[in-house]
C-alpha cells in the first residue's frame, strides 16, 4: 500500500502526524516504510530523534539526490536503530519495522520533474511497494513538484495495480478548510494534475479521505466566566462543522482527527505508550494516532462511500 500525505500550508501536522501513524502501524507488527518527499524541509528525522540527520541526511545520498540521478543507491534508515530516543528503540513489535527513506541536508524543490525523474521515482516506489506492507510518502505542501512526481509515478504499469491511498491534512480552521479543498478540488490541484497525468478522476477522489489537525476540545467550562468562551467554541465548531460539509470535506470522508495537543505543541515527536503512562502526553492523542493508523488499513473505511 501506498499512501500519499499531503497539504496546501505548511504547519498542519502534516509530518508529524504521518510519523505517528508510521510508527503506530509498525507497532502492529507492519513493515513500514517512511519516505521523506518534503524536499525543501526534510524534517521526519528530526521527528523520530535521529540528530543526525534531523534536517536531512548529509553527502548528497538521500531522496533528493536519488531522483536527481546523482546517486544510484536508495539510502535507508532503521528508525529504532538509529535513534537517539532510547525509549523508542525498546518499543517495538516482534515482527513490526519502521525504515527511514531521508531527504537530503540542504536540498531544494524541484523546478520541474522530466522523465529520467520521473522512471527513478517509479523505481523507488515499485521497490518500497513489494518489500513493505505500508509506505508513507510525507510529500511537500502546496502544488508541489513532489505531488505531480508521484501522480505521474503511479500511473506507470508497475504501480497501477497497487493501492494508493491519499491523506489530506489541515487544521480546524476556516482558512485551512478552504486551503485543503483547493489542493484537491481547484486548478492545478490533486485532481485535475490527476487526470493530465492519466489519473481517473471519479477513482482518485475516491482514494482520498481529510484528516483534521489539532481540534480543540468542547468540555464544559470550569467556571460561569468561561461560559461564554465554551458557547463561543460550540458555535465555531459547528460554523466549521457545516464549511467542511460545503467544500466536501464532510464526515463522510474525514478518516479522523487529533486533538491539541501540549507535548506536540512544544516538540513534534513520535507520542509513546510510556509518553502517557508518564503523564506527558494525553492519552486521546495517542488513541488518535492508533485510531488513524487502524482507518487506513481498514478496507471497509476506504468503500463506504
Amino acid at each position: 500500500m501506498l499512501v500519499f500525505s499531503a497539504s496546501d500550508k505548511g504547519g498542519t501536522g502534516r509530518s508529524v502526524t504521518s510519523c505517528n501513524m508510521a510508527y503506530r502501524l509498525s507497532m502492529e507488527g507492519l513493515k513500514v516504510a517512511y519516505l521523506d518527499f518534503d524536499f525543501g524541509s526534510p524534517t521526519a528525522g528530526a521527528i523520530f530523534e535521529i540528530s543526525r540527520i534531523d534536517r536531512g541526511i548529509p553527502g548528497d545520498v538521500g531522496l533528493h539526490s536519488f531522483l536527481l540521478g546523482d546517486t544510484g543507491t536508495i539510502t535507508r534508515l532503521s528508525v529504532r536503530s538509529e535513534t537517539d530516543r532510547m525509549e523508542l528503540r525498546g518499543s517495538r513489535h516482534p515482527s513490526g519495522r519502521l525504515v527511514l527513506f531521508p531527504g537530503d541536508r540542504g536540498g531544494a524543490e524541484f523546478v520541474s520533474p522530466d522523465e529520467a525523474m520521473a522512471r527513478r521515482c517509479v523505481e523507488l516506489l515499485a521497490t518500497v511497494e513489494q518489500e513493505f506492507d505500508v509506505t508513507l510518502v510525507d510529500l511537500s505542501a502546496g502544488r508541489s513538484v513532489a505531488l505531480t512526481l508521484v501522480l505521474r509515478a503511479t500511473m506507470a504499469p508497475q504501480l497501477r495495480e497497487a493501492t494508493a491511498r491519499w491523506l489530506i491534512f489541515h487544521r480546524w480552521t476556516r482558512q485551512h478548510i478552504v486551503a485543503a479543498n483547493g489542493l484537491v478540488h481547484g486548478p492545478h490541484g490533486l485532481l485535475e494534475t490527476g487526470e493530465a497525468c492519466g489519473h481517473d478522476r471519479r477513482r482518485l477522489l475516491e482514494s482520498v479521505r481529510y484528516v483534521r489537525t489539532a481540534v480543540p476540545a468542547l468540555n464544559e467550562p470550569a467556571s460561569a466566566e468561561r461560559a461564554a468562551q465554551a458557547a463561543w467554541l460550540r458555535e465555531q465548531n459547528g460554523t466549521l462543522n457545516r464549511a467542511a460539509s460545503r467544500y466536501l470535506m464532510g464526515s463522510t470522508v474525514v478518516l479522523g482527527e487529533t486533538p491539541v495537543e501540549p507535548m506536540l505543541q512544544w516538540r513534534e515527536q513520535v507520542i509513546l505508550d510510556a509518553d502517557v503512562s508518564a503523564n506527558i502526553a494525553n492519552e486521546e492523542t495517542a488513541d488518535a494516532f492508533r485510531d488513524l493508523a487502524h482507518k487506513l488499513t481498514n478496507t471497509a473505511v476506504w468503500e463506504r462511500l
